[in-house]
C-alpha cells in the first residue's frame, strides 16, 4: 500500500524545523551537521532531501563529524561491503561522542531496514541515538527535536507500505545535475537482491509532480537531469501511464538540457519505450541495461524474468532503432550454483553484445534474500579468476568500442575537472562517455562541441571545435 503524505503533515514537519532552528538561535556559531551517503543515487538523491531539511533547521554542513552538532549516515544494503564500511564509521564515532557527549549520531536508510542491523546496532552500538527507516525521511526534523529535548534513543522504522512524500525541501550536490526520483521500490524479488525487503513494493510520483521538479531544477540551471528508480521501465503502472510518456513530456519542456536515468530491467524495456527514446533527442543515447549473466539456467536461479535470447532480442532492437547508442551492463560473477561452463556463457554474451563498458561484481550474500538458501560450492578463489577473465575481455572490447568515436564530434556537456588530467575539462558525449578536453573553467555548465582525437579504455579524449 502506497502511503502519500500531505501537505499538512510536511507543514507540521517545518514547523519542528523552526522549533530546532530556535533552539540554536542563542548560539553564536552556526549548529554544524555532517551527511554520509552510501550507495547509490537513488540514496544520494535522499541525502539531498536530508541536508534540505537540515539546512531549515539552521544547520551548517562540514566535511568531517570532528567538532559537529549531528552526524547522519545514510545506508546501503545492497552489497556487504558497504554495510562494513558503515559499522566501521560508527564504531570511530564513539571517541567524537566522548568527547562531545551533546553530539547527535543517526543512522538511516536502507540499511536500517533489516531487523538484525537494527538489533546489532541496539546492542553494539549505544552512541547511535537515532534510527530511522527509508518510509520516515520526512520526519527528520520531528526526530531531531524529540532527541534534542528528550535525550532518550529513537528507533523509527516503520513497515506499514511504501511512502511517497513531495514538498521537502532539496539541498542540491550539484548545481549541474539534479537527481529527480520517479518511483520509489521494486515489485522484482531478484533472488540476489535485498533491495524490495529494504525499499518496498514498487510506488510511482505523479506525472505533474515530476514534470514541475524537473522544471524547477531547469530554471535554477541543472542541465543533466537524472530520473531515477529501482526499475524506471516500469514507472506509472498503477497510475494508469508509462515511462515512454513521462520521457515524453520530459523532452517537451524548454530549455537545453539532457536527460538521463537509472535503473532498467530487461523484461520491462518494451519497444514502445525503445522508440520514445529515439523519438525524444533531449533524452541520452545509452542503455544501461543489467543482464548480469549470459546462462539461462543462473537467470532463472537468479529470478530475473528473462532469457538470454530475450536480452539479445531487445539490444537488437536497440541498436536497430538508435545505431548511435552506448550500451552497459550489470554483471555478477560466482552466484551461486554457476558453474564455469555457466560463466563461459556470460563471456560468450560480452564478446557478442560487445558493451561499451561493464559494472562487474562478485556476488555478495545478502541475508534475506532467497539466495541465502542456495548451495554456493565454488570458492572466493576460483570466483576471483574468473572476475579477472571477464574483466580482461571487457578491457578490450571497451578499447575497441570507443575507439569508433574517435573523429567524430560530439555536443558535450561540460560537468568539471578533467578525469585524467586536472588541468583539462570533463564532461560527457549523448551517449554518456566521458570526455577530456582543454578549455576555460568558464565553460563548466554549458554545452560545447568537442571533437574526439583520442580513446582509451574508459574514456575520450578531445578539442573543442569553436
Amino acid at each position: 500500500m502506497t502511503i502519500r503524505i500531505t501537505p499538512e503533515e510536511i507543514l507540521r514537519q517545518r514547523e519542528f524545523s523552526q522549533k530546532v532552528r530556535d533552539i540554536f538561535s542563542a548560539r553564536e556559531e552556526l549548529p554544524l551537521a555532517h551527511v554520509h551517503t552510501f550507495g547509490c543515487q537513488q540514496n544520494v538523491s535522499d541525502g539531498e532531501k536530508i541536508k534540505g531539511m537540515l539546512s531549515e533547521m539552521g544547520f551548517g554542513f562540514s566535511d568531517s563529524p570532528e567538532n559537529t552538532d549531528i552526524v547522519i549516515f545514510n545506508t546501503c544494503a545492497v552489497r556487504e561491503n558497504a554495510e562494513d564500511r558503515v559499522f566501521g564509521n560508527l564504531g570511530a564515532l564513539k571517541h567524537d561522542k566522548a568527547k562531545n557527549p551533546d553530539m547527535i549520531i543517526a543512522v538511516c536508510g536502507c540499511m536500517v531496514e533489516q531487523e538484525h542491523i537494527v538489533e546489532r546496532i541496539k546492542k553494539s552500538f549505544p552512541h547511535v541515538d537515532i534510527v530511522f527507516g527509508t518510509n520516515a525521511l520526512h520526519t527528520l526534523p520531528e526526530l531531531i527535536y524529540r532527541e534534542l529535548n528528550e535525550k532518550k534513543r529513537i528507533f523509527s522504522v516503520p513497515k506499514e507500505g511504501g511512502v511517497i512524500a513531495e514538498g521537502l525541501p532539496i539541498s542540491r550536490e550539484s548545481v549541474i545535475s539534479a537527481n529527480v526520483p520517479i518511483m520509489y521500490g521494486c515489485n522484482n524479488f531478484c533472488s540476489y537482491c535485498i533491495v524490495p525487503y529494504v525499499r518496498g513494493r514498487e510506488r510511482s510520483r505523479e506525472k505533474s509532480e515530476i514534470i514541475k521538479q524537473v522544471k524547477q531544477a531547469v530554471e535554477s540551471g541543472a542541465k543533466d537531469i537524472w530520473l531515477l528508480g529501482q526499475n524506471v521501465n516500469s514507472y506509472g503502472k498503477e497510475l494508469g501511464t508509462n515511462f515512454a510518456e513521462l520521457l515524453r513530456a520530459i523532452n517537451s519542456l524548454s530549455g537545453e538540457f539532457r536527460i538521463s536515468y537509472m535503473s532498467s530491467h530487461p523484461k520491462d524495456a518494451t519497444k514502445e519505450l525503445i522508440d520514445a527514446i529515439a523519438e525524444c533527442e533531449k533524452v541520452t543515447r545509452h542503455f544501461h541495461l543489467p543482464v548480469q549473466s549470459g546462462s539461462d539456467r543462473v537467470l532463472k536461479l537468479m529470478n530475473r524474468h528473462y532469457t538470454r535470447e530475450n536480452y539479445l532480442e531487445i539490444v537488437e532492437y536497440i541498436r536497430e532503432k538508435i545505431p548511435d547508442c552506448s550500451l552497459t551492463s550489470d554483471i555478477i560473477v560466482g552466484f551461486p550454483g554457476e558453474t564455469y561452463d555457466d560463466f563461459k556463457e556470460t563471456l560468450s554474451l560480452v564478446e557478442r553484445v560487445k558493451f561499451d563498458s561493464l559494472f562487474t561484481f562478485i556476488f555478495s550474500l545478502r541475508k534475506g534474500t532467497k539466495a541465502e538458501e542456495l548451495p554456493d560450492p565454488v570458492t572466493a578463489e576460483e570466483k576471483g579468476k574468473w572476475f579477472r577473465e571477464l574483466l580482461a575481455l571487457q578491457e578490450k572490447i571497451g578499447t575497441d568500442m570507443y575507439e569508433k568515436y574517435v573523429g567524430q564530434t560530439f555536443r558535450v556537456l561540460c560537468m568539471g575537472e578533467g578525469r585524467t588530467d586536472a588541468s583539462l575539462l570533463t564532461g560527457k558525449t549523448p551517449q554518456n562517455v566521458i570526455v577530456d578536453f582543454a578549455g576555460e573553467k568558464e565553460l563548466i555548465g554549458s554545452f560545447v562541441n568537442v571533437r574526439i582525437d583520442k580513446a582509451l579504455n574508459w574514456a575520450l579524449l578531445g578539442t573543442i571545435i569553436r
